[in-house]
């Protein structure tokens, strides 16, 4: 619908002026300051302790959006379809550059004070926002039957395209390294100390270098989890922009380690994390969910990148691991 926007908008108290359209938002002037509008696709209840987090952080000097609320004092607005919706500060700036070697590092000093202040928070912690204490290994063991059945529909096919003969050809070798790293973690359980506030997506879209300081934005995927899941999924999309180099590797867990000390146990559930051919079943699993009638040599592209950086992403693995001994 045309008008969407302005109609939620009009459940909150303000002026509107122009409206245009953001990554998955509505990016919205108004006499309160730019504001983004985003769908949202938790419960209510979730929506108020976010909301209640999102408070505590800035109280403690973080640079996190608010969340406006409704006429009705709701953190959500809801449409005529009930559909919610929240709205939140919009900061403006650019992006985390994943070619500046800078810019990353303080994107994860920026994480691990992100850590460290919700490591503080004194109240309780509602059953909703906790994960599973195996959930690592339950998605581990999910993603191998995932690529054992693009295995299966690859082999049973007679006249295999260009993409499928290559995953065919690499497939012992990955799936291999996926059998060992779901074994490892088989052997270990998280310690209750492993386990805090974590942001849930945290990447170069959600860093924004703005004229207050470094924002952090996008708290969707907010949860209670093994903390260094937020640093893993930070540092396996800036190392696959960096060809797994090394130094770079070493450098980004050195900058966390000294806002934030890890523990042994976090470095070895780090290697887990970032040791998973993660990259490898992502690309598997799209094709084979895709309407396969058309071969997009985007994703032929991408598989290559993923072979040849190999090398690369097990050297810098060997490097972590000798930490985790």
């Amino acid at each position: 619908m045309y008008n969407r926007p302005e109609q939620i908008l009009e459940q909150y108290d303000l002026e509107l002026g122009s409206i245009s359209k953001g990554r998955e938002s509505y990016h919205c002037d108004t006499n309160q300051g730019q504001k983004v509008l985003r769908e949202y696709r938790g419960s209510k209840e979730r929506a108020e302790f976010l909301t209640e987090m999102l408070s505590y952080l800035r109280g403690q000097g973080l640079l996190v959006p608010t969340v406006i609320r409704t006429r009705e004092e709701s953190p959500v607005a809801v449409d005529e379809d009930e559909t919610k919706y929240m709205l939140t500060d919009l900061f403006t700036g650019a992006e985390c550059d994943t070619k500046s070697r800078e810019d990353m590092l303080e994107a994860v000093r920026c994480l691990a004070k992100l850590h460290n202040v919700s490591e503080q928070y004194g109240g309780e912690v509602p059953e909703f926002v906790k994960t599973e204490p195996n959930s690592l290994l339950q998605l581990y063991e999910k993603h191998n039957r995932e690529l054992r059945k693009v295995r299966n529909y690859v082999h049973d096919k007679k006249k295999k395209n260009e993409f499928e003969m290559l995953f065919a050809g690499q497939y012992a070798g990955f799936m291999e390294k996926a059998g060992e790293i779901t074994a490892l973690l088989r052997e270990i359980q998280p310690e209750e100390r492993t386990f805090g506030f974590c942001h849930g997506d945290y990447n170069q879209h959600n860093v924004i270098f703005s004229r207050q300081g470094i924002a952090i934005v996008n708290f969707d995927c907010f949860s209670y989890h093994v903390r260094v899941s937020d640093l893993a999924n930070f540092l396996r999309k800036m190392m696959e922009k960096n060809n797994w180099n090394t130094g770079l590797g070493m450098d980004f867990i050195r900058a966390y380690d000294e806002v934030r000390r890890l523990s042994g146990q976090e470095l070895r559930y780090l290697y887990l994390y970032l040791a998973y051919p993660e990259k490898f079943w992502k690309i598997a699993n799209r094709y084979y969910n895709s309407h396969k009638a058309w071969l997009s040599g985007r994703n032929i592209e991408k598989l290559e990148k993923v072979i040849a950086q190999e090398g690369a992403r097990e050297q810098f693995l060997q490097m972590l691991f000798h930490f985790t001994a």
